[in-house]
């Protein structure tokens, strides 16, 4: 993720990115994380950006959901300016318009709704998948997603770069931190950076002679569009279950719907992610953001 002249890609650094700092009103900056070996910031940091910057703005409330568009790729090596127009400000809700602005241009433009909490109603949640647990799977530990403090666990070993291994379009990952973070928006912000990282690769599973070790080289991918539903409150130093399945790949794009568990079947969030996988010409700036 990253190479010698920049700080090392941790747990540490990636509250630091995603820990943004107001200034001025409405105002936040995330840092530059430095010269990377790609330049190119994850969808899911900025809306972590987003969903940070927004519990500061309006802090008697929590996030409750959260989208964006990603049109532009945002550079690592450049300070993201974070802008907030809180378009209502309620008792029980809240809406706050956030944009990522890198060098005057919009890099992401998105939504997000504050809400004040009430006691259940009626509460009900879709079963956890039947899959095995973290205890039973190996450490997945390729260097290009290596982050220090942080754990990660494929079922099936699934997340293959081998593009004659196939199966159906969809993966289970279970990742925890070594540490918690200082305030629970950190929390959310760390699981809300996960939530992009496994739909393209989800996407290619089925189609033999594709896989996710060509992304950037043969073909072009990124993220268009994530949207984020906050159901329960998050510790990311438990294991938590992103369970992600690709329901269309075509017309260059993919669409992805997630869940995020606890492992004590406690459903934390949902998400639906909107990607591109298409053809990389030759010479051809890579548009978008990576995973």
């Amino acid at each position: 993720m990253g190479d010698d002249r920049a700080g090392p890609w941790d747990q540490d650094e990636l509250i630091r990115l995603m820990d943004v700092r107001p200034t001025g009103p409405g105002r936040y900056a995330a840092p530059a994380h430095g010269p990377a070996g790609r330049n190119v910031v994850e969808a899911g940091q900025l809306l972590a950006d987003a969903v940070v910057a927004a519990s500061k703005e309006i802090p008697g409330q929590r996030v409750t959901s959260a989208t964006m568009v990603f049109s532009r790729a945002a550079r690592h090596d450049e300070e993201i300016a974070v802008e907030l127009d809180v378009a209502h400000r309620g008792r029980t809700y809240s809406t706050v318009q956030a944009r990522a602005v890198q060098q005057g241009r919009p890099r992401g433009t998105g939504l997000v709704l504050m809400g004040a909490d009430a006691p259940d109603l009626v509460a009900s949640t879709a079963p956890m998948p039947d899959v095995p647990g973290p205890g039973a799977l190996r450490p997945f530990e390729p260097p290009e997603m290596k982050v220090g403090g942080r754990e990660i666990r494929v079922v099936d070993d699934a997340y293959d770069w081998d593009p004659a291994h196939v199966g159906p379009p969809e993966l289970f990952v279970w990742t925890r931190f070594d540490a918690a973070p200082a305030a629970g928006y950190l929390h959310t912000a760390l699981m809300t950076q996960s939530t992009t990282h496994w739909t393209i690769a989800a996407a290619l599973r089925p189609h033999a002679g594709y896989s996710e070790a060509m992304a950037h080289r043969t073909i072009s991918t990124g993220i268009l569009t994530a949207t984020v539903a906050y159901h329960s409150d998050v510790d990311v130093t438990q294991w938590l279950l992103y369970a992600n399945r690709v329901v269309y790949t075509g017309r260059g794009m993919t669409q992805g719907e997630g869940r995020v568990y606890g492992e004590d079947g406690r459903m934390v969030a949902s998400y639906s992610v909107q990607g591109m996988i298409r053809p990389l010409a030759a010479g051809a700036p890579v548009s978008g953001t990576t995973l």
